[in-house]
């Protein structure tokens, strides 16, 4: 991993017990049952198992008003560590834009790099531009659901999901180049797909999307208990 990757300050571990609703779970650290907040809202329920070992942020020493101390944001699921921060995909995105580790096509040397842009009825991930003059959206999708080293979005429907991709598809259609980024928040992964059990609506979405010019496309991270940091490409299939 690089210097410019993106670290947690202090992580403990400890081994899942429940959760009581999408923001508290209940983990044991040191013996004893604590209540933490889980960054991430969507149901992991491949994931948070009972035991399950887990990683937390620990803010005890500066608490800043916090009511819980601890920040749920990672959990190993057999040989696999699994980051699920919801918040990490977009920071890991920018660091990686900023190097130059993620390949856009149609776009290289960005000069501008402008998070939560409004366009239409949405708020894309990221503005863009190249010192070419191109423009374009990127949307970023985190990725916590894996089978077998395929990862698999979404683990939940999500109509804000397709939502975005129409107005990417929108975008495209008015001269900018549109980007829908899924980053699997694990390593080892095969390649992605569509999770069309699920949310069949979002991989129609996204077919269209393809099939109207926007590209579609995926990267896996290097994960550790305190840090993330985006590697290589993978293939969707779609």
């Amino acid at each position: 991993m690089g210097d410019n990757i993106m670290k947690y300050k202090k992580i403990i571990s400890g081994h899942f017990l429940s959760r009581s609703n999408r923001f508290v779970a209940y983990v044991k650290i040191n013996g004893i049952e604590t209540a933490v907040h889980v960054k991430n809202t969507g149901r992991c329920r491949e994931l948070l198992l009972p035991d399950s070992k887990v990683y937390l942020e620990d803010f005890s020493e500066n608490p800043r008003n916090r009511k819980l101390m601890y920040d749920l944001v990672a959990v190993e699921k057999g040989d696999l560590l699994i980051n699920m921060d919801s918040q990490a995909p977009n920071k890991v995105v920018l660091e990686a834009l900023e190097r130059g580790t993620i390949r856009l096509p149609d776009m290289r040397d960005l000069n501008v790099i402008r998070p939560e842009k409004t366009y239409g009825e949405s708020r894309f991930d990221f503005y863009i531009e190249d010192k070419n003059g191109h423009k374009g959206f990127i949307e970023v999708k985190g990725v916590t659901l894996e089978n077998d080293g395929i990862a698999a979005f979404p683990d939940a429907p999500t109509e804000r999901g397709v939502k975005h991709i129409n107005e990417l598809i929108k975008a495209k259609n008015d001269g900018y180049n549109a980007y829908i980024l899924f980053v699997a928040q694990m390593s080892g992964m095969k390649h992605l797909i569509p999770n069309d059990v699920t949310h069949k609506a979002f991989g129609d979405a996204l077919r269209l999307a393809c099939s109207c010019g926007v590209y579609v496309l995926a990267y896996e991270c290097e994960v550790a208990p305190d840090s993330l940091d985006i590697t290589n490409e993978i293939e969707v299939k779609l």
